[in-house]
């Protein structure tokens, strides 16, 4: 069995594999002021509550798109489970052939959901993670991945609206209303910002397809993902795992051959 964290802006999602099995999974707030030592405690009353022994553990993986967090993270993990994990970044092995301007630049989380999707579904695919951000990555027919969009994610922007405009309500709820044209200023917020937000990735595919000139594979993960995704009128499929299940696979292809978790032998991708 194998822990795998990713490290996002907002919350930290975990999770424990036993082959292509998920375990468990968790998540917790991310919080950039927290210890190793305080990590190591949450992880380990997560797993007692879990029933799961850190023993049972025969290594772990990190992405991290939150950088002062990851040898953070690293050492809570090591601490608890008394091996090194791997982390998501230069020298880790990935199969894809990163296309853009500046490899380097592309988060770790992208690259592990790209990686995930490419195993399950046909090229080309655009995959569009809706956590802070929602980033839209596409990977071309030959398995290239060739770039994407970054857009403010759906709490964000709610929130941004809220706080530029005195005259509109604070702290809204996320969720469709019960008609989608709204008959006052809260379900107005509300159904502008899920029934937009599905609109826009309808949209986003439609002119995907047209740059590619080709039909392509659509996949949906992340924290907002099963809210917006039910009101699109393309086919998206929704994979909130996609992340673990991509951490899973980098951690195959890195340890197979027996190098140590936290030293792949192959050199490839992104910090």
């Amino acid at each position: 069995m194998i822990l795998a964290i990713d490290i996002g802006n907002t919350q930290i999602v975990a999770g424990c594999l036993e082959g292509k099995q998920l375990v468990s999974s968790f998540r917790l707030a991310t919080d950039r002021s927290k210890t190793a030592e305080e990590y190591t405690l949450l992880l380990s009353g997560i797993f007692a509550m879990g029933g799961i022994s850190p023993g049972d553990l025969e290594g772990g993986i990190i992405s991290s798109v939150v950088p002062v967090l990851r040898p953070v993270l690293r050492d809570a993990v090591e601490r608890l489970t008394g091996k090194r994990p791997l982390l998501v970044g230069s020298g880790v092995k990935t199969g894809l052939n990163i296309k853009t301007d500046n490899p380097a630049q592309v988060g770790s989380d992208r690259v592990v959901d790209a990686v995930a999707a490419c195993a399950k579904y046909p090229k080309p695919i655009m995959v569009v993670d809706m956590g802070t951000s929602t980033t839209v990555s596409v990977i071309d027919g030959k398995g290239d991945f060739l770039g994407g969009m970054i857009i403010p994610g759906l709490r964000l922007a709610v929130d941004a609206l809220s706080a530029k405009a005195s005259q509109l309500p604070q702290n809204i709820s996320l969720e469709a209303p019960e008609k989608m044209i709204g008959a006052n200023t809260l379900d107005c917020m509300k159904s502008g910002s899920v029934y937009g937000c599905a609109a826009m990735l309808d949209g986003l595919l439609g002119r995907v397809e047209r740059a590619l000139g080709a039909s392509v594979t659509a996949v949906a993960t992340g924290g907002n993902s099963s809210l917006v995704i039910p009101l699109c009128r393309r086919k998206f499929h929704l994979e909130p795992d996609l992340l673990l299940e991509g951490l899973r696979i980098l951690y195959e292809k890195n340890t197979r051959r027996g190098a140590p978790a936290g030293e792949p032998r192959d050199s490839g991708i992104v910090e």
